[in-house]
C-alpha cells in the first residue's frame, strides 16, 4: 500500500479503520525529512497490515489542533479511528516497528 496523503477534509475517512500510523509533519522540518525514508521502509514491510497516513500540519491546522500536536514530527497510531499511541521526534526503524506491532492483531 502507498504512502496517503491526507487533508483536513480526508483525515478522518483516511484513519477510520485498521492500524494507520499518521505522521504529522511540514516540509521545512528537518527531523520529518530524517523519518520519511523509515515510513517509506515500514511501508514496504508492514503495508498489508498497516497504512500510513501524511498529514502537512502548515496546509491542515484544524486536524493538528484536533489532535493537540506541538511538535512535530509527532506520529499518531490509530486503530480503528481511535488514537492507541502516540510518538513525538524522529525514531528509528527499529523502535518504530516495535511500537506498531504492540497493536497489530
Amino acid at each position: 500500500m502507498a504512502i496517503v496523503k491526507a487533508s483536513d477534509a480526508t483525515f478522518a475517512e483516511e484513519t477510520g479503520q485498521g492500524v494507520v500510523l499518521a505522521d504529522f509533519w511540514a516540509p521545512w522540518c528537518g527531523p520529518c525529512k530524517m523519518i520519511a525514508p523509515v515510513l517509506e521502509e515500514l511501508d514496504a514491510d508492514m503495508g498489508d497490515k498497516l497504512k500510513i497516513v501524511k498529514l502537512d500540519v502548515d496546509e491542515n491546522q484544524q486536524t493538528a489542533g484536533k489532535f493537540g500536536v506541538m511538535s512535530i514530527p509527532t506520529l499518531l497510531i490509530f486503530k480503528d479511528g481511535e488514537v492507541v499511541d502516540q510518538v513525538v521526534g524522529f525514531q528509528p526503524k527499529d523502535a518504530l516497528a516495535n511500537t506498531l506491532n504492540k497493536h497489530m492483531s
